[in-house]
């Protein structure tokens, strides 16, 4: 028998609720104060396996304290506007709002007849997105729960286009060396090799070279290989470079082969008046992928996979068992288990609806075009500074750049770049990564939060610049 002295009434839960709620309005409003990154001591991981698992539960309140002081504190908050490292995932207050509200009914979005309203807003979103993309044949898609999930859906459906069982050892894909590391995960995972998968080389603005990519597939169909789909990029993630996708529609339509787009990144610039212009042709892919929690300002776990044509989906990941008979879709009802992986999925697509209707796209467009302009700051700034290359230009709010220094070594000059991003990390101001260019290592940026001001880009790489001559100094002196 239960014990009614340990069971949480609602009247606990609610308060719970609310104070914890009120302690996170109250960080998320003084966000520029706080650190960007907050380290763990050596301590911090066994105090919380000595919590252990109890047998008899404990007040809600105090393990919701001791979670957000012990648990929730220690990260790098990519929602802090001075997080500038990978691409970051700053989500607004009504995404997060969404969120709470999917959870809190715990929906399952599997079927359109089990949540028909959920599923009719979904495909609304879908169809919404494709109409941005330019897909307008027979389009359609599903929420999924990221980039990852999102490459490898539409892999599998080029797959299932262009290869069978009788021809999938000879199948050959395209990516470049720039494309996300997904996307040869994706890859592997349905069946192709590393040995088929073609790298090709990038050019000065680290956009995959038509060149040798359609030398490649020449070459592999004489060898009696089957090329069967191109990836290309709108938004590296190291640059944010676009790929020539209008060349690259060219040469697989002439050879036959699938184009995905990954999008995860930059497909959201089509929402963007200013700068929709820079990704034309991704109406001519067969597929994309499109994370909403990047630049759409999403909470985590909300990503898109489009396709020009549902049938694609529908081929590749179609069931029809003997427990669905009764609530199997048709051309107007879609079920979502019926064009991706998941069988039981939440309704991702809900909170991405709920910010569309509460900002609208004029404002998420402002939002988009504001991290062009910080990348340009940024720019603009190191330009200002002595020793500072620009080894890839500001675009799609990133930019790439290096101190120079004749007097160490290249050797060490890596080294420097990697003890610049500690000091920065450390200083607990703002969060700032190094990547790998051309072989050398160089800092990255990557500015998307609508909150980040001129000046806290001009902080940051004025703290960049004093650490370096720090550093330098330091090396010089251990090497004399």
């Amino acid at each position: 028998m239960i014990n009614s002295e340990n069971v949480l009434n609602s009247t606990q839960l609610e308060e719970a609720i609310q104070k914890f709620v009120h302690t996170f309005c109250l960080e998320k409003h003084d966000i520029h104060s706080q650190k960007v990154t907050w380290h763990t001591d050596e301590g911090q991981a066994e105090k919380i396996k000595q919590i252990g698992i109890p047998k008899d539960g404990r007040p809600v309140d105090d393990v919701i304290t001791e979670m957000v002081k012990e648990v929730y504190r220690y990260r790098g908050d990519a929602n802090h506007p001075r997080f500038f490292g990978f691409v970051p995932g700053p989500a607004s207050s009504v995404s997060w709002l969404g969120d709470i509200m999917t959870s809190a009914y715990n929906i399952h979005a599997g079927g359109s007849k089990l949540a028909p309203t959920v599923n009719c807003i979904e495909q609304e979103v879908i169809q919404w997105l494709c109409h941005q993309a330019g897909f307008c044949e027979n389009p359609g898609g599903v929420f999924v729960s990221g980039g990852s999930m999102a490459n490898i859906t539409a892999l599998t459906a080029a797959r299932d286009n262009k290869l069978n069982e009788e021809t999938l050892h000879l199948g050959v894909a395209y990516i470049s060396d720039q494309t996300h590391s997904s996307v040869a995960k994706g890859l592997r995972i349905i069946g192709i090799p590393n040995t088929r998968i073609r790298k090709i080389h990038t050019n000065s603005n680290f956009q995959l070279k038509t060149d040798l990519l359609e030398s490649q597939i020449q070459k592999d169909l004489e060898n009696g290989l089957l090329p069967f789909v191109v990836i290309g990029t709108a938004g590296t993630t190291n640059t944010g470079s676009i790929d020539p996708l209008e060349k690259i529609s060219q040469i697989c339509s002439k050879y036959n082969l699938w184009f995905h787009i990954d999008g995860a990144y930059g497909a959201s610039v089509l929402l963007s008046p200013k700068y929709r212009h820079l990704l034309k042709g991704t109406e001519l892919a067969d597929s994309m992928s499109w994370d909403a929690h990047k630049w759409l300002f999403q909470t985590y776990g909300c990503a898109m996979v489009l396709v020009k044509d549902i049938k694609h989906l529908f081929k590749s990941f179609h069931v029809n068992p003997e427990y669905l008979k009764d609530i199997e879709g048709d051309a107007e009802h879609i079920n979502p288990w019926d064009i991706g992986m998941e069988l039981t999925r939440p309704a991702r697509g809900l909170k991405l609806w709920l910010t569309l209707q509460v900002l609208g796209t004029d404002l998420i467009g402002s939002a988009i075009e504001h991290g062009f302009e910080l990348a340009t700051w940024a720019e603009e700034t190191l330009r200002e500074l002595d020793h500072w290359e620009i080894v890839s230009k500001s675009q799609l709010a990133m930019i790439n750049f290096r101190y120079t220094s004749d007097e160490i070594s290249e050797e060490a000059l890596d080294l420097l770049h990697e003890r610049i991003s500690e000091r920065i990390l450390a200083s607990g101001y703002a969060a700032v990564f190094t990547t790998v260019l051309n072989g050398k290592k160089v800092l990255r940026i990557c500015a998307l939060h609508p909150e980040t001001t001129r000046d806290d880009m001009r902080t940051t790489i004025h703290m960049l610049d004093t650490f370096a001559r720090e550093i330098l100094a330091d090396m010089k002196k251990q090497n004399s």
